[in-house]
């Protein structure tokens, strides 16, 4: 009996660590935080739809928020619940993984650290969300759920079954992972992946969104379609990888041309 409790108190005291509470913990804390800060304003304004928002949503046809606003509320709770009961069973190995509180790099690796997480992120991303439309099981049993809604609104964003939450998750990290970086680029790259998670699903397309100046993310047309049409433009932030795998929503090429179409007739009057 004694042993045992030796035994729980050993493995009790990894969780003691306050680097269990900075490392894994805070960042699971801080991407669900982050991400309902960036879809709150964007699901607020789809949840009333003015008239004068109207001719820039995406889809002229009703927003589902009020019917999942609940249940997506719900599913982030119970989905983060999940992952936190998994960062506490991978623990004692995830302690030991290069991610530090060391010295902060200088700003031009952090920048140059955050795009290879982008790059590497969309890549694995893409070939993931691709399977689970290829495959059968997991298109039915699990990313079905996030399909449900065709008409999305920014707290869409989360709205998955607990396995494609955790896939998702768990790919945001392989970079960071790779290259040992500081937890507070760790932090920054989180909170980034969950403004494209929010802005993603926005179901707006406004000019005046801060994140076409991102280059090469093409803002919530992109993923938009592929709610729409289901099958097609499986990247997250970069869609240079449906132009290579030919894999782009037709209808969203055709929207694209007649968007620069009319900039052009607009700037040559």
């Amino acid at each position: 009996m004694v042993v045992i409790v030796e035994h729980l108190n050993a493995l009790l005291s990894f969780y003691e660590d306050p680097w269990f509470w900075q490392y894994p913990a805070a960042t699971l804390g801080l991407s669900v935080l982050a991400f309902l800060v960036f879809a709150a304003p964007w699901t607020l304004l789809a949840y009333y739809d003015p008239d004068w928002a109207k001719p820039f949503k995406i889809q002229q046809k009703p927003f589902q928020v009020r019917r999942y606003f609940w249940p997506n509320l719900a599913r982030i709770a119970i989905n983060s619940s999940i992952m936190f009961l998994l960062l506490i069973v991978s623990w004692p190995i995830l302690r030991y993984s290069p991610i530090h509180q060391g010295e902060l790099p200088a700003w031009y690796i952090i920048v140059l650290q955050l795009l290879f997480f982008i790059i590497l992120d969309d890549f694995l991303y893409y070939w993931m969300h691709r399977y689970m439309h290829q495959n059968k099981w997991l298109l039915k049993n699990v990313h079905s759920v996030h399909h449900r809604i065709r008409n999305t609104c920014a707290l869409d964003g989360n709205y998955f079954n607990w396995l494609e939450f955790v896939m998702t998750g768990s790919l945001a990290l392989v970079g960071p992972l790779l290259l040992g970086c500081h937890l507070y680029v760790l932090y920054i790259w989180i909170v980034i992946r969950q403004l494209e998670a929010a802005d993603g699903h926005a179901g707006y397309d406004f000019k005046w969104n801060p994140t076409h100046w991102l280059p090469v993310y093409q803002g919530p047309v992109y993923h938009d379609f592929h709610h729409a049409r289901y099958q097609g433009n499986y990247a997250g932030f970069l869609p240079y990888l449906d132009r290579f795998w030919n894999t782009y929503v037709p209808e969203y090429l055709r929207y694209r041309r007649a968007k620069q179409a009319k900039v052009t007739q607009t700037v040559g009057r």
